[in-house]
């Protein structure tokens, strides 16, 4: 198997005012050609530094991908640094030169000097032409090893890896790495790995438990000479894993946002939010996805006692004697959002963000949910014990969801009344 290093290039990415994306991008692509990545390192705009780093990976690894530090500014040179490391000279690309100037006509503005430095590139190299910006990307080939530049922006970056890299590496492959998530919503990663620990010591297919906010999940993982042989390694062990996690397990690879969706779509019903801690973050979790009103309807979101009184019909008398952040309150939300809505379901959610206690008593992270069907009425309390308000937000939104899944669904054992 063919070895790979990154380098992620870019002082905005050390500084942290910047994800850095690319790497997860990359080493997602490139498991598919079963070229296994030892590396994943970030370097700084710093020409010295870069050229180290460089040549240390070329030395280790077969392949060597660089991604940033391609634009127009001065501080942009890890196009120049490889092409010094490397013995190349930087020569003006015909064609790139040409895309420059047709971007910059196109606005009505000539061209500056550090633009056309975009269009040159290493002597010899195959150039990956950039449809979604103006810095191209290059292919060395340097011996028997492969050295490759592309844009930093993930925007620029995905389509290029796709459209024009991934071709070129593909002779370095050897066999696939196919890999897939088996997802579970309420369980605690500790508690899944307990429960998966006779799979977890397996070579190939391996499997390994991952936690995010408000769930966890097992990546199964194989390598095969086929795409073919490594799903018939996985395929077992998910049926295994499934049949040991049981109603745990939401979905195999699909979010828990599609997986309700697609449940919706299934079953020719629809969907209203009430939400209040979470300000929206579930209708933009469902809205992020394409299609999406064909079952989902409207949020409501109800961030004050007066908004949830107006918009939902709760009642006043409910909040001065129970409070905003209680069981009765989101059980009238969600019967309210329904009503109003006419939709066939609909979920709500209150709760104490933190991270304080909001001018309550109640502690950060105790959060109530009901879901509703008209014929019944489901509820959850959660009580993370974190005062992390974008942990709260988003591990409330996916247990919402997982409310829906459960009246959709109707697995064996539903979360209790919230009376």
């Amino acid at each position: 198997m063919k070895l790979c290093e990154i380098i992620n290039v870019g002082t905005e990415l050390l500084l942290g005012e910047i994800l850095n994306r690319d790497a997860q991008i990359l080493c997602d692509r490139l498991a598919g050609l079963g070229i296994s990545v030892r590396r994943a390192l970030t370097v700084g705009d710093n020409p010295g530094r870069l050229r180290e780093d460089f040549l240390l990976a070329l030395g280790r690894s077969d392949i060597v991908i660089l991604t940033g530090g391609l634009g127009p500014t001065a501080d942009d040179l890890t196009k120049e640094t490889v092409a010094e490391a490397l013995g190349l000279p930087l020569v003006e690309d015909a064609a790139q030169m040409a895309k420059i100037e047709a971007f910059f006509r196109r606005r009505g503005i000539p061209p500056g000097e550090s633009n056309r430095k975009q269009a040159l590139v290493p002597a010899g190299c195959t150039v990956l032409y950039n449809e979604n910006g103006t810095a191209p990307g290059c292919f060395i080939r340097h011996g028997e090893k492969a050295v490759a530049l592309l844009p930093g922006p993930p925007r620029e970056l995905s389509p290029m890896l796709e459209n024009s890299l991934l071709p070129l590496l593909a002779p370095f492959g050897s066999g696939v790495i196919v890999s897939h998530y088996v997802r579970t919503v309420r369980l605690g990663e500790s508690r899944m790995a307990e429960m998966a620990a006779p799979l977890l010591d397996m070579e190939n297919p391996t499997v390994a438990p991952y936690a995010k906010e408000g769930e966890a999940y097992l990546r199964v993982s194989a390598h095969g000479e086929t795409r073919e042989a490594a799903e018939a390694l996985c395929a077992p062990v998910i049926k295994k894993l499934r049949e040991i996690l049981g109603d745990w397990v939401y979905a195999v690879d699909k979010d828990l946002a599609q997986t309700v969706l697609d449940l919706l779509a299934e079953q020719g019903k629809t969907l209203a939010l009430a939400e209040s801690c979470t300000g929206g973050g579930i209708a933009a979790r469902l809205t992020d996805i394409p299609g999406a009103s064909k079952a989902f309807t409207c949020a409501f979101v109800t961030y004050s006692n007066e908004a949830k009184i107006s918009m939902l019909g709760v009642s006043r008398d409910t909040l001065a004697k129970r409070g905003a952040v209680s069981a009765e309150t989101a059980r009238e939300m969600a019967l309210g959002a329904r009503e109003r809505s006419g939709a066939d379901i609909a979920v709500s959610v209150t709760g104490i963000a933190g991270p304080g206690a909001e001018g309550t008593d109640k502690p950060a992270g105790l959060i109530y949910l009901a879901a509703t069907d008209g014929a019944r009425i489901i509820g959850e309390k959660m009580e993370t014990g974190r005062a992390d308000r974008g942990y709260n937000r988003v591990a409330a939104a996916k247990t919402a969801l997982a409310l829906v899944r459960d009246l959709l669904s109707q697995p064996r054992k539903l979360t209790v009344n919230p009376k």
